[in-house]
């Protein structure tokens, strides 16, 4: 079974462009570099998404991952006009 595509493409959007290099001296070529090595471990992790409001009736996204009895929170947004329609709409 194959998991990453041939050939490998990269995407970095702005919020991460050098996020990376910033907060741990990697360079997003370097990143890259790990997807050609050998040998490689691939980690698939499976990421969750909630909508809803806080005390102070904001709507928020969260994204986050399941980890035995723990949430670790990857990023939290406001909801965007669209998703915020959406969630109205349906709750």
């Amino acid at each position: 079974m194959t998991i990453l595509p041939k050939p490998l493409s990269f995407e970095w959007d702005s919020g991460n462009l050098d996020k990376n290099f910033l907060k741990h001296q990697v360079s997003n070529r370097e990143a890259e570099e790990v997807f050609s090595s050998n040998p490689k471990l691939l980690f698939v992790e499976q990421r969750h998404m909630i909508w809803g409001k806080t005390n102070q009736e904001r709507l928020l996204s969260v994204i986050f991952k399941i980890r035995s009895t723990t949430i670790r929170v990857i990023s939290a947004r406001d909801l965007n006009k669209k998703e915020r329609r959406f969630y109205e709409k349906t709750t």
